[in-house]
């Protein structure tokens, strides 16, 4: 008993010191790396988007990560400029995690998910032993951490064992949405809906932050570190500007995924699964028995236009 006072004691001390640290802070962290649609784009193309995202991080002196899905580097005689696509982020001190080989689902089984893992680390490993960095992060694919808890704790039991941190997300506002309906104007070079959608998605982040600000304050007492989930696509190569500028405007300083998990609310209890991958503060809630309500929805009109989109027949190469 009196060891688990002590431990409860020593949390609420670091939940109080995290508590005082001054402002806002948010880590960016970029999912499917090269690409979302990386399979419909030649190497050119996801050189530039790779290009746009990590100059204005670059420019603007902001720690982030992007996560990589190593079978979009395997197309016949664009493997080397698919390569450079990720090199881009590494030659601008940036970092680089695995998010599986094909953007594998743990719900879809573990062994086949720890295959994976495992296949998706070969090319991002070695380019950062070429920087003198480690492979030290991991992003689940469709944030699913697993249908039950077994599976849940195995998996990041293995993990842990080949040098993974668990990469968490606490701010989702769909962007992968916004980009692919952002995608297919721009294939119809449809510049009004992109300006709207641009519009929109903005609106929407804004709506998604005061929720998380809301809900991290129910939960913790203060404001977490937060860690936003974004997607390489041509929407964020072309505005992420804009979104940093809102970040600066609610008070947001960026700091890097490492910075951010060192705040003592990303070791709270955690039994969240299901066949729906969320954010961390959702996983929270959840586990004390409270589920979270009101999350900002994606306004009607842009859900049916996505719905309405033809998906995608071929096979990845």
């Amino acid at each position: 008993m009196t060891t688990r006072i002590l431990t409860l004691l020593s949390f609420l001390s670091m939940i109080c010191t995290a508590a005082a640290q001054p402002g806002r802070q948010i880590a960016i962290t970029v999912d499917d790396l090269p690409a979302s649609s990386a399979y419909a784009m030649d190497a050119a193309t996801l050189v530039e988007i790779n290009s746009k995202i990590v100059e204005t991080l670059r420019d603007q002196k902001i720690p982030a990560i992007g996560f990589v899905n190593e079978e979009k580097l395997y197309k016949t005689g664009e493997v080397d400029q698919r390569i450079h696509s990720l090199a881009i982020w590494l030659d601008a001190g940036l970092d680089l995690g695995n998010h599986t080989f094909s953007h594998f689902s743990l719900n879809r089984g573990l062994q086949p998910f720890e295959e994976e893992v495992v296949r998706g680390e070969t090319v991002t490993r070695l380019l950062l032993k070429q920087h003198k960095m480690n492979l030290r992060f991991f992003r689940h694919p469709y944030l699913d951490t697993g249908l039950d808890l077994q599976t849940r704790r195995e998996a990041e039991a293995f993990l842990s064992a080949r040098g993974y941190r668990v990469a968490p997300v606490t701010v989702d506002a769909w962007d992968w949405m916004f980009g692919t309906l952002y995608e297919d104007s721009k294939k119809r070079s449809d510049e009004k809906f992109q300006q709207e959608l641009v519009r929109s998605y903005l609106a929407h982040t804004e709506a998604v932050l005061t929720w998380t600000e809301q809900l991290s304050r129910e939960l913790v007492g203060y404001e977490i570190k937060q860690i936003l989930l974004l997607h390489a696509n041509h929407m964020e190569a072309d505005h992420l500007k804009d979104l940093l500028d809102l970040l600066r405007k609610r008070g947001y300083h960026f700091i890097s995924l490492e910075d951010a998990l060192a705040d003592p609310a990303y070791s709270l209890p955690d039994t969240y699964v299901g066949t729906e991958g969320t954010d961390w503060l959702t996983h929270w809630a959840i586990t004390r028995g409270k589920p979270p309500q009101g999350f900002p929805e994606i306004p009607a009109g842009l859900n049916d236009r996505y719905n309405a989109l033809p998906r995608p027949t071929a096979t990845p190469y």
